[in-house]
Order: structure tokens, then sequence, then C-alpha cells
């Protein structure tokens, strides 16, 4: 079918008009032909089966019964009237009712003629009465297009109450099925159709608002999934492939000094076998002509600063400068520390620059950067100020990239002549499925195993009613040396109560371990930066052996010495956060614990989400529960929001579907990398419709 049928506005259909599709375009976003024939029903209702009155059951089921109307009338009630009909058939009598429309229904009712009602039975004085059924003439069900399966689509409230009913939709789309008479474009090759037993395009279409039988309904569901999916795996990969062939990186043909010296003399611990691997894959990436564009994924604690030094000291071995930016300034500070000890040693320039950095040392940094005296260069978001110029930068480092949208991102990249090698570090696992998906044009690196010497730490859920014996468990680890940390919760829309609740607990601690046997710091949002690093700087010296916190610490705090981390409300936090706190303690070679308190009263999701996390410390099986729990949308935070729009298919459900997509995708790319073969036309042309109608980051933000 021609692209323009289906982008012919909705208020041309017949019955649709200017209000109605005002209406369809606010609530459910229906602008034209195709955006109405790609509203997919959410749930089918069985209408195979005929019932008769006389084996009706008393369970409140909906059921399709056959009869005739053989009487009305209007009942007197309380409040208003009632409408009722008596309708029979050769097996009994039932009544039809209606609380509202009285006028209009007693005008269109026939008296004994063949009807079709569809409703729910209700079991009332010795009778089943059907309450606003749906009523068709038997003669005219019988020609409609409409289905055994009947579809129920989305509906809102206000789509409702203007009489925009499912009946209304259905309609409309027969009469849409009606005009575009078998016009519809197929949208996939031969090859594909073939090779999977698809159903064709326009049969697909139609069974899944008016299918059949079950059977075409399934082959249906599949065949718009598959294509979904396909298309978004095939933009993302198309879009790494032009990255790689467009796209001129740096490349950096040596492993020179600075890597030999510090891999032979100065490494900390041996690397893992997942870190080597990690490392010959970004070496790989490094000595070719394109640009590097890597997704390094590792848990927290597996090694990714290490690997990340060892990749900036391949750009400078090849005369590069490098940069290393993170999104908070405690973490820049930690990375910035635990770098310098291994620059010192190899005698490499490194600066940090941050908010708080001071004027005469920016002028300072500036000019190095650009004189290249300055090697690496760490920092958070000021790094991506216009000030800042570097003579050559070679490889740019990004930590916790999901506190990044992708319009800083592309900042960094305008930093030179031409866009820097860029990796990208994660602490937060992605699911394999929404990798696929949202990274699908990234290279993914997974660092999947934790350096030798750690110990699992060990997580408890415990009730606040055992908060005593909480404590005491605290008192012993302080007495053997060891800090703490307590988290509570701080959201937006309680931020008042939490508060409240933060200066409650910290009260009641310091009651608990008073002074001057214990000390405690205590760190939250409405305090001073200055404050904030000073309290932090307590505990990382071992001043304080408690620190008492909101979120703040989340990310980065490195504390070898902490040993406990008590999460607070614990039922009120996300699985990935739980997962993220608990990584902050485990870092030395003591055994370490998470105690997880809560109150009694708690939903199944909270259960699932603490007996995940007393169940296991792999940070991919909990993304994976996570991602069950939250759907996509939510998993990647606030700036990746609405992360897959889809219409048909899960990503979570369909994730067999969306592998099978993916190298079929995959495939047809590397076969044919331009799509100009003529068995790929159709794919070349629906290609091209998306990219101009609806791009694939309407589906990905």
């Amino acid at each position: 079918m021609n692209a323009h049928f289906l982008q012919t506005p909705i208020e041309y259909l017949k019955g649709v008009g200017p209000n109605r599709a005002d209406l369809l375009k606010k609530e459910l976003g229906i602008h034209t032909f195709q955006d109405l024939m790609h509203l997919f029903p959410n749930r089918y209702l069985d209408r195979t089966k005929y019932y008769r009155i006389g084996e009706l059951q008393k369970t409140n089921a909906e059921v399709q019964i056959i009869g005739k109307i053989t009487h009305i009338k209007t009942v007197e009630q309380k409040r208003g009237k009632r409408l009722v009909a008596t309708f029979t058939d050769d097996t009994g009598q039932m009544e039809l009712v209606w609380f509202r429309g009285h006028k209009w229904i007693r005008e269109n009712l026939k008296l004994n003629v063949p009807y079709v009602i569809f409703g729910k039975t209700n079991w009332f004085n010795g009778m089943y009465s059907m309450p606003h059924p749906e009523m068709e003439l038997l003669e005219a069900h019988e020609k409609s297009l409409r289905s055994a399966m009947q579809p129920i689509y989305p509906s809102t409230e206000k789509l409702s109450s203007s009489g925009i009913t499912n009946k209304v939709i259905s309609t409309l789309l027969e009469t849409l099925f009606l005009e575009a008479k078998n016009r519809l474009a197929e949208s996939l090759s031969k090859e594909v159709l073939n090779s999977l037993k698809l159903l064709p395009k326009n049969e697909a279409l139609f069974n899944i608002h008016f299918p059949k039988n079950q059977t075409l309904l399934s082959r249906a569901q599949y065949r718009l999934k598959f294509e979904e999916l396909f298309y978004i795996q095939l933009q993302l990969i198309r879009k790494n492939i032009l990255h790689k062939t467009k796209i001129k990186g740096y490349t950096f043909p040596k492993v020179g000094d600075y890597f030999n010296t510090f891999f032979n003399e100065h490494l900390p611990f041996n690397l893992t076998e997942a870190q080597k691997r990690v490392i010959k894959e970004i070496r790989h990436d490094l000595g070719q002509a394109s640009q590097m564009n890597r997704l390094l994924q590792g848990d927290v604690g597996s090694g990714k600063t290490i690997v990340a030094f060892m990749s900036l000291l391949i750009a400078l071995d090849n005369g590069f400068q490098g940069c290393l930016m993170a999104p908070t300034e405690i973490l820049s500070v930690q990375h910035y520390n635990s770098l310098l000890v291994w620059c010192n040693k190899l005698n490499i320039s490194i600066s940090i620059l941050t908010g708080s950095t001071k004027t005469s040392e920016r002028k300072e940094i500036h000019e190095n950067l650009q004189n290249g005296s300055l090697q690496v260069l760490i920092g958070t978001h000021a790094l991506l100020e216009d000030t800042v110029q570097f003579k050559n930068l070679g490889l740019a480092i990004v930590d916790e990239q999901h506190r990044f949208g992708v319009a800083q991102r592309s900042k960094l990249w305008h930093k030179n002549v031409q866009p820097p090698n860029i990796l990208i570090m994660t602490a937060t696992p992605i699911p394999r499925t929404l990798a696929m998906s949202v990274y699908g044009d990234l290279d993914v690196s997974v660092i999947d195993e934790l350096p030798p010497g750690r110990k699992d730490i060990k997580t408890v859920h415990r009730f606040d009613s055992n908060r005593l014996k909480v404590f005491r468990f605290l008192k012993d680890e302080i007495l053997l040396g060891r800090q703490v940390y307590i988290v509570y919760p701080l959201i937006q829309e309680s931020e008042a109560l939490d508060y409240k609740d933060l200066m409650d607990g910290y009260e009641s601690i310091s009651r608990e371990f008073p002074k001057p046997k214990y000390q405690i710091s205590i760190v939250h949002g409405k305090m001073k930066p200055a404050d904030k690093d000073y309290e932090m700087n307590r505990f990382v010296k071992g001043e304080t052996q408690i620190m008492v916190a909101t979120t703040v610490i989340e990310v980065g705090v490195d504390v070898p010495n902490a040993s406990v981390m008590v999460i607070e409300s614990a039922e009120r936090f996300g699985l990935s956060q739980l997962h993220q706190l608990r990584g902050r303690v485990g870092r030395g070679a003591e055994q370490s614990y998470c105690i997880l308190m809560t109150s009694h009263k708690l939903s199944a999701d909270a259960k699932t989400r603490l007996e995940t996390m007393v169940r296991t410390n792999d940070g991919f099986e909990i993304s994976e529960v996570d991602l069950k729990l939250r759907g996509p949308g939510d998993m990647m935070g606030t700036q990746q929001s609405g992360v897959l729009n889809l219409r048909i298919a899960d990503i979570i459900k369909d994730s067999e579907i969306l592998k099978i997509a993916r190298s079929y995708a995959m495939q047809v790319l590397k076969d044919d990398p331009s799509l100009q073969k003529p068995n790929n036309a159709p794919i070349l042309h629906t290609y091209t419709q998306l990219v101009k109608f609806k791009n694939i980051w309407n589906y990905i933000s």
C-alpha cells in the first residue's frame, strides 16, 4: 500500500469527523490511518461459543446468547427508573436491564426478532439478568467482519463517556480495512518470511483485529512482534555499522612504555580473566580506524577503574590526552586519588576539574591542556564547558553513563576536530535484553567476575522489632575496629516526612551509641557541600564509626574499613538502588554484611525485592528481576524514561523473539549493508518510511 494512504489524517475516515478525531488524538495518540491500524488490542474475548439460557451457571461470566425480546417495561426504583426487557430462547427466559439511555434504547429495540446479546449475567430473584448488554441483530452479526475472538482495545474514561466505545473502535477498524482492500504492502523480504514461516503483513494486521481463531491470532501476534523488534534492531545495528565506517576515530597502533611498565611493574594485583578479556576488546577497538564506542559493564567492585586506567595508558602511549568524567564531585575526587598514585609512579601529569576548582588552578589547567603538557584530566560535568579545550583528546571515559544524557555525551565529541574514542562505564548491570535494545548501537564488554579475595556480602532481612539485636551486632563490629553505614530513604514526594525519619533515627542512634565512646557522622541533601565533604572525610579517615546518611552515598564512597550497611525502610528502595547501596561495603578483606530493615507490612513486590537481595549478590540476576518488576521505562531513570514505547512487543516477555529479530537484522545487514539488493526492497522501503515518519528514537529516548 502506498505510504500516503496510511498517513491520511484520521478525521477523513468515515465515521470519525473533527470531534472524534480530536478525542482520538488526545486520548490515544491516533493521528493517521496508520496509527489506528496499529492500535493493537489489549486482550480478546472468546465469542466462538453461544450459550442457551437453560445452561447458564451462576458464575457472573461473560456469555453470548441468541434469542428474542418478547416484552419491555419500565420499573420504578428508589432513585430513577430502570428499563427491563424479557429475553427468551427455546430453553428459558431472562431479563435485560438498562439504568440509563432508556428513551433511545426503547425506540430502537425490535420485538420478536432474533438478536445476539453479549455481557455479564447476574442471578437475582430466581432469574438471570444481564445489565447493559451488547446487542446486534442476528442478521447483521452473521454478516459482520467481527470475529469470534473479540478484541478489547485500550480506552480511557473520556473516550467511554464520549461514546467512543470498544464497539465504535472496532467498527472504525472495519471501515478502514474495507478502504485498504488488501493494499497493505509487505514490509519484510521473502527470505525472512519463508525462513520463519511468518504470516504476510496484510493477513497479520487483519487477524490481530479480526482473528478467526486462536491459532491465527497467535501467528499474527508473533509476526507483528517480530517486525517491530526487527526494525528497532535494524536501525541500531545500522547506526553502529555507519558509525564504524563513517566516523573516523584516532587510531592507536602501538602499546608502548606506559602500558607495559604499568603492567609489568606496578599492577597492584593480578587481573582476572574477565579484565584481561575486556582490555583485549578495548585494545582491538583502539587499533581500528573507526571511533571506539564501547559500553563497559561491571558490577560494583569488579575492577572497572584499572581497566579504564590501562585504556588511558594506550592513548598516552600514542601521544594523546585522556579524560575521565564522573557524575559527582565525590566520585571524581575518588577516581583522581586512585589514579594519582599510579600516575606518580609512571611520571604522568594528571589534574582534576570540578565546580569547586579555584580560578587560578582552572587557568593553569586550561593552559596545560591546550599546550599538551597535561596528559590526563579527571572531572565532573565541568569538563563539558566550552572553555575546556584539549590539544588532542584521544580517549574520553564516562563513568555511570545513565546519569549523563545523550546530549552531554555529544558535547564531549566536539572537543576535537575528530571525536575521541569513547568508553562508557556503568556499575548498574543492564539486563541483556535491555542492553540489546537501549545500547544496541554500542559494543558491549562485561566484567563478570570479582577479583579473588573478595568475599560475598552476607545479606539478611530483619524486621523493626529486631532492632535491639541489630544494634548489638553493630557494637560488636565496631569493637572489632570496623565502620558502619546506616542509610535512610529520601524521596522527593515525601521529603519532609523522610527528613523527620532521618533525624529521629539519628537521635535514637546517638542515644544507643553515646559519645565519647562512639562518634557519628551525618550526611544529607540539605547540608552545604563543604559540611558534607567534612563529614564524609571524617568517616573516610576513620574518625567516626557510624555514617548516618540519605541515599547521597550510593555512588562511589570507598571506605574499605566499612563492613556493615544497614538500610532503613528497605521496602521503599528499588532493587538496583539496594544493590548499589550494598556495594558500598565489601571493599576490604573482612566479611561484610548488609542488613535490610523493614516494617511487617510488605507488598508482594517488596517481598520479591528483599528475597532477591538475600538470595543473590549477582548484579545481572538482580537486574533481570528488577526489569520484570518495574518494566523497561523505570529501569533507566528519568533521562531515559519511556525507554521503549513499543506498540505490541514486550522486551521482557518477548526476549526470545528479540534475540531472533536481532540475529535476522544482523544477517540481512551483513549480506546487504546498504539494503540495495532487489529482494530487500520491502525492508529498505519500510526502513525509510520509519525514519521519515516515526524514527526509532521515538521508541528509545
